[in-house]
């Protein structure tokens, strides 16, 4: 194996390995946090964080331009779904609590 394939092969690796932290964060946070907005918060921060690394990793072991696209596109895609389920839950929650007197 020549050098620059193994340098790939470590570094997608190590980032695939640095995105286990992140998800475990979210997993904790959302098991945790005593009310609904934090634990929103907890979960879409931490996990979009693990799975841009975690496709960072793959991009980078793979190499390939057509898997790269598909790996973007879907990290995107959930991007913007959990920004929009966050949404809908937080704007759920700030209608069920009562008004201020």
């Amino acid at each position: 194996m020549e050098l620059f394939s193994l340098v790939r092969e470590i570094a997608g690796l190590g980032l695939i390995v640095l995105a286990v932290p992140f998800f475990l964060a979210g997993t904790v946070g959302l098991l945790r946090f005593p009310d609904t907005l934090t634990r929103i918060h907890a979960v879409t921060k931490a996990d979009n964080v693990g799975l841009g690394l975690l496709v960072a990793g793959l991009i980078i072991r793979n190499w390939s331009p057509a898997v790269s696209a598909e790996l973007l596109l879907i990290w995107v895609l959930v991007l913007a779904a959990g920004a929009t389920a966050g949404h809908l839950i937080a704007r759920s929650v700030q209608q069920s609590r009562e008004p201020p007197a």
